[in-house]
């Protein structure tokens, strides 16, 4: 029997059709492809055409998953939001103190070099709606408040005055977020020696406060303390 060959400059090899995403594989497509893009140039300098070609879309099948670039921009800061502050809360809310402070600094520094991208987007602050705010700093707002209640209590347990807790908490976490946003640019030390020395002097800072700071003068001269490494953390 003869046996059909094919022809000169025909596909021997029927190639397989490529598998099809799911609405919900491609929409996750999306989100990431568009991370990466507004991370590295913003929400105007970024386009729907830019998100489409690199994920191998058409434009429709954009505006089909999210009505548009500022639905899919609230779409990727929401999830950015989420994923930090679920990570924050979490090192907040379980474990003693020193541990919890250490948790905190440890959260951040993680989800920085995971999610570098996701921060830059976050800490960039672009707004596509008057009066709505998808910044840093409202993740930090919601920090400080759990931190002041945390502290709250704390003081009040010393015989601490409970309504400068929220100045406490101001400092304590800005100090965090500020270093943690140098850290990322530098990326050295390693992020567990600079959570390390984060808690270090948040720690030793706060279980040696005075009650009744007060600023001194020219002529103040500094005693000579020696400590020793600080207590087991009893709360």
């Amino acid at each position: 029997m003869a046996i059909s060959r094919p022809a000169d400059g025909e596909e021997q090899v029927t190639k397989a059709p490529r598998a099809r995403m799911t609405g919900a594989q491609r929409r996750l497509q999306l989100i990431e492809v568009a991370r990466g893009l507004f991370a590295e140039r913003g929400f105007e300098g970024t386009s729907i055409e830019e998100i489409a070609q690199r994920a191998g879309v058409s434009k429709p099948i954009v505006y089909e998953h999210f009505g548009g670039k500022e639905g899919l921009y609230a779409v990727v800061v929401d999830r950015e939001m989420e994923t930090l502050l679920e990570m924050v809360t979490s090192s907040l809310t379980k474990n003693r103190s020193l541990y919890r402070i250490q948790q905190v600094a440890l959260a951040l520094l993680t989800y920085m070099e995971e999610r570098t991208e996701g921060f830059r987007i976050l800490v960039r602050g672009e707004s596509t709606t008057a009066g709505e705010d998808t910044r840093y700093s409202s993740l930090l707002n919601d920090a400080i408040s759990q931190v002041e209640h945390i502290l709250a209590g704390d003081f009040e347990r010393r015989g601490f005055d409970p309504g400068l807790a929220p100045l406490y908490a101001q400092a304590l976490v800005g100090m965090v977020s500020v270093t943690a946003q140098w850290w990322l640019d530098v990326r050295e030390p390693e992020k567990e020696v600079v959570a390390a020395h984060l808690v270090n002097l948040c720690w030793n800072g706060l279980t040696r406060l005075d009650p009744d700071p007060i600023l001194v003068d020219s002529e103040y001269k500094e005693s000579t303390v020696v400590t020793g490494r600080p207590e087991s953390d009893q709360q």
